[in-house]
Parts: C-alpha cells; sequence; structure tokens
C-alpha cells in the first residue's frame, strides 16, 4: 500500500547538505534548535549530529491530525519549552510543512516571546497546498500533495520507522 518518494540516500545527502549550510549560518551564535514532536525526532536527531557548530535543543509537540490524513484545522500545544528563547537564534525543525496551519501557529507563538531570529527547518514541504506569508529558508524537499510516511512520519503512529519517504496509498 505504500511506494518510495524519496530514499534513504537522497534524504541522508540532503540532511548533510542542509547541516553544512546550517553550521555555516549559524556559526558563533548558539542556536537553539526546536524539534516538533512526534514527527521531527529522526530528522532533528540525523541534522543536529552533523552541524558543527555549538547548539542547544529542545522540543514543543503540538496536535493537528490525531489519526486521519488530513489536518484538523485546529493546533493544539501538547508540550511546552523547557528554555527562555529571548533575545536566541531558534531554528524550528519539523518534518513536514503541508498546509502551513502548524508553522503560522509555532511561528505567532515564539515571535511573541522576542527572539534575536527564528527560522524554519523542515524535512518536507508541500508547497501546492502550504498557504503561509513567510518564506521557510531550510527545505529538505519540496514534496506534491500527497499523504506520506517514513522516517518519522506516520499514520496513526504507524510507519515512522521507514528509512525511507513513502507515500501511502488508500
Amino acid at each position: 500500500m505504500k511506494r518510495v518518494l524519496i530514499s534513504k540516500k537522497k534524504i541522508d545527502e540532503r540532511v548533510k547538505q542542509l547541516a553544512l549550510k546550517l553550521t555555516k549560518d549559524y556559526k558563533d551564535k548558539l542556536p537553539i534548535v526546536i524539534g516538533i514532536l512526534n514527527g521531527s525526532f529522526i530528522f532533528l536527531s540525523d541534522l543536529v549530529r552533523q552541524i558543527k557548530t555549538d547548539l542547544e535543543i529542545d522540543f514543543l509537540k503540538l496536535s493537528s491530525y490525531g489519526d486521519r490524513k488530513i489536518s484538523s484545522g485546529e493546533v493544539t500545544l501538547l508540550k511546552e519549552l523547557n528554555c527562555d528563547i529571548h533575545k536566541r537564534h531558534v531554528l524550528l525543525v519539523e518534518d513536514i510543512i503541508d498546509t502551513g496551519i502548524s508553522a503560522k501557529y509555532m511561528r505567532e507563538l515564539m515571535l511573541k516571546r522576542k527572539p534575536a531570529s527564528l527560522e524554519f527547518v523542515t524535512l518536507l514541504h508541500k508547497t501546492e497546498v502550504s498557504k503561509l506569508d513567510f518564506k521557510i529558508k531550510y527545505v529538505g524537499f519540496n514534496i506534491p500533495n500527497e499523504f506520506v510516511v517514513g522516517y518519522g512520519l506516520d499514520f496513526a503512529q504507524k510507519y515512522r520507522n521507514l528509512k525511507s519517504i513513502h507515500v501511502l496509498k488508500n
């Protein structure tokens, strides 16, 4: 019921490229890298191990899908940060930006805390359905509007452990 969209090899190569760019852009800035749980944990882990500058890590947990394939349109904050981001350089790490509802929510939440800078790092971006009024600076792959699983992404908490990104067919 699934087909490979992005191979493990391509993911590994792209994560290395993103890490090199982040290393250059955040050298001497001590960024706080904030993973958005649960989906980003594998991407975040691979990414931060390749960033060659000091950084801090924290996590937020949101919910907008539940066990569905379509976002509910409402975002719920399930886990708050354990750090102060005021006047800090913040990188929000997402597995996927789909409609952009969660990204907008997180951006507004973070900007209220007055960070020195705020950028998103996402493995996947569905540009044809994403409705954002800001740019995503660090994107692994732009993908079509298909439901994907693997490499941390799930459907009803399954498939996160797949090494590649797969399209889940009905």
